[in-house]
C-alpha cells in the first residue's frame, strides 16, 4: 500500500508542488487579462458543470482541455495559461470543470464530461468553431477522462450525435487502469472504488473509436507506474495509437506545461491533430 502512494502521489516526490501551482495560477490570471473569453458557460444541470471558452479570432478547430487533480481537486482556471498559444495559433479552447470526488463518483464525472463534449458539439456554430475538428487533451485524471471520450459511443449516448464526434485525444500522464488507484491509501477513501467499479471506469476496459487518433506523453522523471500506465494504453489501443511524445527532464506536474510551449513537439503534434499548421 505504501508503494502505491509513492508511485501515484506526486506530492511525495515534488517538493515545490505548491510553488508550481502558484505559477500556473499567476500565468493563468495573466492569460485571462489578455484573452477574450467567456467564463462559466453552463453545459449541464449541476452547479459544477461549467466551462470557460477562449475563442480564436477566426473560425477554426477546438481544443478541449480537461484538468487533472485525481478527480477530487483543481479547477479549470488553474490551466488558462495553456489557452494563449493555441488561441494565437487560430484554435479556440474550452476548459470544462466537473464535480469532484467524493461528492460524486468517477462514473458520474465521466457522464459530465460526455455532456460537456456533446454540448460543445451542438454549440459549434454559436461559438464559431469547426465541429469537424475537435480534439480533447487532458492531464493525469484529465487524461483518463479524455481517453474515456475516445471510447465513447456517441450515438448511444444521444442519437443525434455523430460517431466521429472527436478527431483525437492527447493524454498527458494519463491513468488508464484505475484498479491500483482503488487501493492507494491517499486516494481510496475519496474515490470509493472497488476492483469491479475501478475496472468499469478504466479506459482499457473499452474499445476505442478507430476514427480517433491517440497521442500520449509522460515525463521522463515520472514514476514507473505512470510509465506503465502509458505503455498499457498504447498496447491496449493499437488501432488508434498515433504517437508517443518524449518529455525529457519533466516530472508529473511539469509534463503538462509542454502542451503550451510553442516549440515543443507536444504542442506541434496537437496542432497537427487539430489540422492547423504550426
Amino acid at each position: 500500500m505504501d508503494e502505491l502512494d509513492r508511485e501515484y502521489n506526486p506530492r511525495l516526490s515534488i517538493s515545490d508542488h505548491a510553488e508550481i501551482v502558484a505559477r500556473w495560477q499567476a500565468d493563468s490570471a495573466a492569460a485571462r487579462s489578455r484573452l477574450t473569453h467567456t467564463a462559466d458557460l453552463s453545459y449541464g444541470p449541476s452547479p459544477a458543470e461549467k466551462m470557460d471558452f477562449f475563442p480564436a479570432k477566426k473560425r477554426g478547430p477546438l481544443l478541449v482541455f480537461i484538468h487533472g487533480g485525481y478527480w477530487r481537486a483543481r479547477d479549470k482556471s488553474d490551466f488558462h495559461f495553456l489557452a494563449t498559444p493555441f488561441v494565437n495559433a487560430g484554435v479556440s479552447v474550452a476548459m470544462p470543470n466537473y464535480g469532484l470526488a467524493p461528492a460524486i463518483s468517477i462514473e458520474e464525472i465521466v457522464r459530465q464530461t460526455l455532456r460537456a463534449i456533446s454540448w460543445l458539439y451542438r454549440e459549434a456554430e454559436a461559438l464559431n468553431f469547426d465541429a469537424q475538428r475537435i480534439v480533447i487533451a487532458g492531464h493525469s485524471a484529465g487524461g483518463h477522462l479524455a481517453a474515456m471520450m475516445a471510447a465513447a459511443d456517441w450515438r448511444r449516448w444521444e442519437d443525434d450525435l455523430p460517431d466521429d464526434l472527436i478527431r483525437g485525444v492527447v493524454s498527458i500522464s494519463g491513468l488508464y487502469n484505475l484498479v491500483p488507484l482503488s487501493r492507494a491509501p491517499f486516494l481510496r477513501d475519496d474515490l470509493c472504488l472497488n476492483e469491479v467499479s475501478a475496472r468499469h471506469v478504466s479506459p482499457i476496459a473499452y474499445v476505442p473509436n478507430p476514427s480517433v487518433s491517440l497521442v500520449t506523453a509522460v515525463g521522463s522523471n515520472e514514476t514507473r507506474s505512470f510509465h506503465d500506465q502509458n505503455r498499457l494504453i498504447r498496447a491496449a489501443w493499437p488501432e488508434c495509437f498515433l504517437k508517443d511524445i518524449d518529455l525529457p527532464g519533466r516530472h508529473h506536474m511539469t509534463a503538462v506545461e509542454a502542451l503550451g510551449e510553442v516549440t515543443h513537439p507536444l504542442f506541434l503534434t496537437t496542432l497537427d491533430l487539430l489540422g492547423t499548421a504550426g
